[in-house]
């Protein structure tokens, strides 16, 4: 049977456009790929190797392609065919992993970097994955089987047949692949790769004129020998007439690597990464990174539509999932941090989930550095308490601070509001790129049951940068999901229970704001009585608080008590930026409600013992926001670092109150005493102030009055059910009477600055601002997510952009 390609082409327009590079700087770990050198706008005219390395970095940027010469793709019938390696052929490298699942057999995918003498070419590899045990396996060998690309030429107007390689001069290495994405429709495999042909050849429904970039689309089987293996067959061609409109504002789309996914409505759903030109020319073009992700979709195979949407500029290496009737769509982009988008209309529009797990994920400790593409799926878990759950799990590398250039793979589980690091997967593999899959009937240890597999790229030892590819049956860490999910199911019946806002009503609707559903609606962290050593553990097992104490000879004490924490002198520390890399509590920066239950013991002499707060900055050196209490029994409150406000009413020793503290939009702060605001700012300038980021909130203490409570000693305060929403509650109690400020915006400062030089350093954070999104951002109910990219204002006063300079 014939194998034929279907490509994506530019319009003869753009084949006569020089296909610019957008961005010279260098990439790092750009799926463990040899470097991208700085290559300006000049013709490209270089031999195969030198395309081979901009193919395998980042196919289209940096890459010029000559006008073709006259009769090139049209005056010859040219075609493109897979064939078996020859002799003399071996596979280097492996790059771009790939996981699919057909009739209960996994197989694995790569781009292949195939060397024979001194020349380097592309192919696509498999392997069918025997599955067992628990160690990683290396994927090569007999196993591993091979096909390259190439261009064949006949006065028949037709290429030889799969089983026959194509022979004499009519064939050459002069057909590239890169990046394939692999998707499964039944017993059929479908695999999107970005290609490159040497000459233009007429792939398009017959016009001659095509581009020698592109993407081309394969459907394969599986082969029913006793040797598993895949089998590519024919195709349809991508209709132009509807590709090529849509095409018109890209000069390049580029394969998206890794695993597409079919929905529930049987749409095939395949990520890409594009180049879009904006027309102009100029020096500081050449730094700009031009590259964006989008996705292209069809229901019936023959029908192919690209997405409207988009992502921001520079984010690209898109992973796809659907998740509730929408698309979540993982980008890697230029500013150091993972960007989620979502779209519910198959990609006409994209937002970013600031308000659940985008930029959640950094790409190492340098955070300005390239990342890679990660492994992101949904699954139906089995098993957990006699019913499923759907969820996510992601797979991505983590550098820790000793060991900064070596990336361990790590699985993250999210139900898209909590996120658990599972833990490692990869054991002392310096790891790349990765791909996930799950099936609940897969064969393993030769029967059919539930699965999770991980394959990873992994970097080898070695002057020149080469990688191989790796895969391990993730069977304990599966176990482990199950039982966070247990934990989970646990924990919301016991906040089920809670009624925190008995005094301070979260809605004015009729319903009861302590109901099951809404009590746990966008509820991200709980701290409660599980509290050990200097750790007080969130009970949904994401981020754990710190508990600290004074240092300076002040007696201290800091002891569990029911439900929480009682503090003497001591404080804890919930870290939000300060957690370095990856900050599962990244949405703080837009909309939080943090809300706890607190008594007081004693009256302090000091006029202002810090309760609660937030602290900002890469040292956490800002006060944001804070509810303090004092001397006369009064309660004080700090917004926006300006100035404080006390309540004119009292509090009680011994008394129950429920507190909050609530960041809106990322500007408007608001501190609240049993459901009534005593503190409330909107800083309308943020839109043009720099922002460092939330570093931690503080709970009991602020780590600074805790060294000067002499003639506090007496003093204690119990704090319980500390609950941590990714949303903004809103409460009904009205705005508390206010007395005068109690202290002037520059004494404010003048504390600020003497509460820096006595706090110890941290390490320092450089946290990105979020700019280059696409909408203005607001809330939703739906769980706190937060729809906005854009030049979106981001916190309150005093945060200035320290983590740019630093880039």
């Amino acid at each position: 049977m014939l194998s034929r390609v279907a490509a994506v082409k530019a319009p003869r327009t753009h084949n006569r456009r020089r296909v610019t590079g957008s961005s010279g700087r260098r990439r790092e770990g750009r799926e463990s790929e040899p470097q991208r050198p700085n290559m300006s706008r000049h013709l490209f005219t270089s031999a195969v190797l030198l395309l081979l390395v901009v193919m395998m970095c980042d196919t289209g940027r940096a890459v010029k392609a000559d006008e073709p010469t006259s009769g090139q793709g049209s005056s010859l019938d040219k075609h493109i065919a897979w064939r078996d390696t020859k002799d003399g052929e071996t596979v280097d490298s492996l790059h771009a992993p790939s996981l699919v699942e057909v009739n209960g057999g996994v197989f694995a995918f790569a781009v292949a970097l195939l060397k024979k003498e001194n020349h380097f070419f592309t192919g696509i590899a498999s392997e069918f994955l025997e599955l067992s045990g628990e160690n990683p396996k290396k994927l090569g060998g007999s196993k591993l089987k091979t096909k390259a690309l190439e261009k064949c030429s006949s006065q028949e107007g037709k290429c030889p047949s799969q089983s026959t390689n194509c022979a004499g001069s009519q064939c050459f290495h002069s057909a590239h692949v890169s990046r394939p994405t692999t998707v499964v429709k039944g017993s059929d495999i479908y695999m999107l790769a970005g290609k490159y042909i040497r000459e233009n050849v007429p792939v398009c429904q017959g016009e001659a004129d095509a581009a020698s970039w592109g993407l081309l689309l394969v459907k394969g089987n599986v082969s029913e020998e006793k040797e598993k293996r895949i089998v590519w067959e024919d195709t349809d061609d991508l209709p132009c007439t509807s590709i090529v409109k849509l095409y018109e504002s890209w000069v390049l789309l580029i394969g998206g690597g890794g695993s597409g996914i079919k929905m529930d409505d049987d749409t095939l759903v395949f990520p890409l990464e594009a180049v879009k030109e904006d027309g102009t020319e100029s020096e500081a073009k050449e730094e700009k990174n031009n590259n964006v992700s989008l996705i292209l979709y069809s229901k019936d195979t023959k029908n192919w539509t690209l997405s409207k949407g988009m992502s921001a500029y520079g984010c690209t290496d898109p992973s796809v999932v659907e998740w509730k009737n929408k698309l979540m769509m993982m980008t890697a982009c230029d500013d150091g941090r993972r960007r989620v988008y979502e779209s519910g209309d198959k990609g006409d529009s994209w937002t970013e989930a600031l308000g659940t797990f985008s930029r959640v994920w950094g790409n190492n400790q340098k955070r300005h550095e390239k990342g890679v593409r990660g492994g992101f799926i949904t699954a139906n878990i089995d098993g957990v308490d006699g019913a499923k759950r759907t969820v996510m799990l992601v797979t991505l590398p983590v550098f820790s601070k000793e060991k900064e250039k070596k990336g361990v793979l790590h699985l993250w589980l999210t139900d898209n509001t909590h996120i658990v690091d599972i833990g490692p997967v990869s054991g002392d593999d310096d790891v790349a790129a990765s791909s996930l899959l799950y099936s609940g009937a897969i064969n393993t240890d030769n029967e059919n049951k539930e699965g999770l597999i991980a394959l990873y790229e992994k970097k080898d030892d070695g002057f020149r940068q080469s990688s191989s590819m790796v895969s391990v049956l993730l069977t304990e860490q599966l176990k482990r999901v199950k039982e966070v999910l247990a934990t989970w199911k646990k924990v919301d019946e016991r906040v089920s229970k809670l009624c925190p806002f008995s005094r301070a009503t979260e809605d004015s609707s009729t319903d009861s704001p302590c109901s099951a559903g809404k009590i746990k609606d966008g509820l991200v962290g709980f701290l409660s009585g599980n509290f050990s050593d200097t750790t007080w553990r969130d009970e949904y097992l994401g981020v754990d608080a710190t508990v600290k104490k004074g240092t300076n000879g002040a007696a201290t004490e800091v002891t569990e008590n029911s439900d929480g924490v009682k503090f003497r002198g001591g404080w804890a520390e919930w870290p939000v930026g300060s957690q370095g890399e990856n900050q599962l509590y990244h949405f703080a920066n837009y909309n939080f409600t943090l809300v706890a239950t607190v008594s007081i013991h004693g009256e302090p002499k000091s006029d202002s013992v810090p309760l609660m707060g937030v602290r900002a900055g890469s040292d956490g050196g800002t006060k944001l926001m804070e509810l303090s209490y004092g001397s006369g029994k009064k309660w004080q409150a700090l917004c926006g670092g300006r100035t404080t406000a006390e309540h004119s009413s009292t509090w009680d020793p011994q008394r129950e109150y429920q507190v909050a503290i609530v960041l809106q939009n990322g500007k408007q702060g608001s501190v609240y005493v049993d459901g009534q605001r005593v503190c409330e700012s909107v800083q309308s300038k943020l839109e043009t102030t720099e922002s460092k980021g939330i570093s931690h909130f503080y709970i009991g203490g602020d780590g600074v009055n805790a060294e000067n409570t002499a003639g506090d000693e007496g003093v204690s305060v119990t704090v319980t059910n500390v609950l941590l929403y990714n949303r903004p509650l809103t409460f009904t109690g009205g705005s508390a009477d206010l007395e005068e400020d109690i202290a002037s915006h520059s004494e404010a400062s003048v504390e600020q600055a003497a509460s820096q030089q006595s706090r110890k350093k941290s390490e320092e954070q450089q946290v990105p601002a979020a700019s280059s999104s696409h909408a203005v951002g607001e809330t939703t109910g739906d769980g706190g997510i937060v729809r906005g990219s854009g030049l979106l204002p981001l916190l309150l006063l005093l945060l200035g952009l320290w983590g740019f300079a630093a880039l």
